[in-house]
């Protein structure tokens, strides 16, 4: 940034929250691009969430509910010991970033940090966060435990006029229920499908319109700010 360069940051934004809010302001101050590495911003199931909430078809959101969580080995357990915010500094950071996303800065942030597993490595292996909202709550879990993890990673986003339900978010799908007919949806309960997707690669392309002019970046820094902070505060 300092070289006057557009940087892909992989996640989570590094341990202190001054440090990079220096860094959004340096790059804001030259109108260039920082893109967190959060793998779900471009998952099509996500897509198709932030249209329906950007029409107005889910209602006003009052419920947000994700889990990530995988088994992780004995010596990648040992690396992320290092750090006090173990799996949700590790993987709940990517449902954090989608929980701001729906609901934007939280009020209040509780975070219920725990080591389960039998091994005596200090990482806190099993983790909660509640988010707070004037008229909404939300719930991240990850957890280092959890056999065939991946299967149950879900993002679940209940509104007064329906619900979206992502399982499994790596390979998405959907059930969407609705309280009322939309184009294309009916009323009640319905399966979406969607192609394979890719980790990464709609990032990248992304990315290149952003610097090319195409177009303007669809997380500002305050975003990715609010993000960070959530981060922080959910890993205790």
């Amino acid at each position: 940034i300092g070289a006057g360069k557009h940087v892909h940051l992989d996640k989570p934004a590094g341990e202190s929250l001054p440090q990079f809010r220096r860094l959004l302001d340096t790059a804001a101050r030259q109108n260039l691009l920082i893109q967190l590495g959060y793998m779900y911003r471009y998952n099509p199931a996500v897509l198709l969430l932030r249209d329906f909430l950007a029409k107005g078809w889910l209602g006003d959101v009052f419920e947000v509910h994700t889990v990530m969580s995988k088994v992780v080995s004995p010596a990648s357990r040992r690396e992320l010991a290092e750090y006090p915010g173990g799996m949700m500094f590790e993987l709940g950071c990517h449902l954090i970033d989608l929980v701001v996303g729906v609901l934007g800065k939280p009020q209040k942030v509780t975070a219920y940090p725990q080591h389960a597993a039998e091994v005596d490595d200090g990482l806190r292996d099993n983790m909660l966060a509640v988010f707070e909202y004037p008229e909404a709550l939300a719930t991240v879990k990850s957890s280092a435990m959890e056999v065939e993890g991946f299967a149950r990673r879900h993002l679940v986003v209940c509104g007064t006029k329906g619900t979206f339900h992502i399982q499994p978010l790596d390979n998405p799908s959907a059930r969407i229920a609705l309280a009322s007919e939309r184009p294309g949806y009916r009323r009640g309960y319905q399966e979406v499908t969607f192609p394979r997707y890719t980790r990464y690669v709609a990032d990248a392309a992304d990315m290149a319109r952003i610097i090319r002019g195409d177009k303007a970046a669809d997380f500002s820094y305050q975003h990715d700010l609010h993000v960070q902070a959530a981060v922080l505060q959910a890993s205790g």
